[in-house]
């Protein structure tokens, strides 16, 4: 009978025991999560060109410039040449600015006083005159800068569109595509294109890519095109060197953009703009020629830091 009352109680006993262990409160698996990564902007452009360039037979002071995307006019006060041309092999010519001197920015104003934009043919002599494609005779009102003529909205773009004479609101440039015989021209992106410094570039003409780039042969795009025909700027900038004088280029129009990019434009047969100029993205500065070469057609380089590189990784899809 003894041991019999003693199972109960033993059965009691293990049910208060599992009782209390339940009880406990049961804690969740503790997971680590890594900090969320930090996006950084893009760090500026490494300028590893030199502080100074020693003249070679053969160089002239828009080559050197153009080779290291300077404005030949600020190597000319760094270096305080008062005779851009004279220079010799065995010179030394300083590449940076002087201290206390500051690389003159870049800045898109091209709408003179007058509401015109002051163009002329490489050449010509007497006073600026006004691009006619810029400004057709039935565009009479001069150009406002707020609000611009015909209502349109104040901007770079429509202020491109007013001077090669559209006046359709919402019209944007002229595509120049790219032929479909060479579609791995487009779409190309550059990795290495700093945010600061980015560049958002045109075509400058309608055309067949004659010869794509190459570092050996070929600094550019050359670009077939129709006697006259328009080059236009493929993007804002201030209109560095306007003239005939690199051998190879014919009549040649050199933009500068910012601090790090220039672009080129050769073999024209007008050049309508001056140096000093500033041009907005679309503007006609030039027509097609055969300056310097065999037919009608458009050199198109783009430089970077002075390096050449291919316009077809920075160039849109057409």
């Amino acid at each position: 009978m003894k041991r019999a009352s003693a199972l109960p109680c033993c059965a009691a006993a293990v049910a208060l025991t599992l009782a209390g262990c339940s009880s406990r409160p049961v804690q969740a698996p503790v997971i680590e999560r890594a900090p969320p990564a930090v996006t950084r902007p893009a760090a500026p452009a490494a300028d590893t060109r030199s502080e100074t360039y020693t003249v070679k037979h053969g160089d002239t002071l828009f080559s050197i410039a153009l080779d290291q995307g300077h404005d030949y006019k600020e190597l000319a006060a760094w270096n305080k040449l008062d005779k851009p041309n004279l220079i010799h092999p065995g010179q030394q010519l300083r590449l940076k600015p002087p201290p206390g001197v500051q690389e003159a920015p870049v800045t898109v104003s091209p709408i003179t006083s007058s509401g015109r934009v002051e163009t002329r043919p490489l050449g010509a002599q007497g006073p600026v005159r006004a691009d006619p494609a810029a400004h057709p005779p039935s565009a009479q009102e001069p150009v406002k800068s707020e609000p611009l003529a015909r209502k349109l909205p104040y901007s770079p773009e429509n202020v491109a569109l007013l001077q090669r004479g559209e006046t359709r609101p919402g019209a944007g440039p002229v595509p120049a595509p790219a032929p479909a015989s060479a579609p791995a021209l487009a779409g190309k992106t550059d990795a290495d294109i700093d945010e600061e410094d980015k560049v958002e570039w045109g075509w400058p003409v309608r055309g067949r890519i004659l010869a794509g780039f190459s570092e050996a042969s070929n600094k550019g795009l050359d670009i077939a095109g129709t006697l006259g025909d328009p080059v236009i700027a493929a993007a804002p900038g201030r209109v560095v060197y306007s003239g005939s004088g690199l051998r190879g280029y014919g009549k040649l129009v050199i933009i500068k953009h910012n601090k790090t990019y220039l672009s080129a434009y050769a073999h024209n047969k007008d050049i309508l703009v001056k140096e000093g100029q500033s041009v907005v993205k679309g503007q006609k500065i030039a027509e097609i020629g055969s300056t310097d070469t065999d037919a009608p057609k458009l050199h198109f380089e783009i430089r970077k830091l002075g390096k050449p590189v291919d316009p077809a990784r920075f160039l849109p899809p057409s």
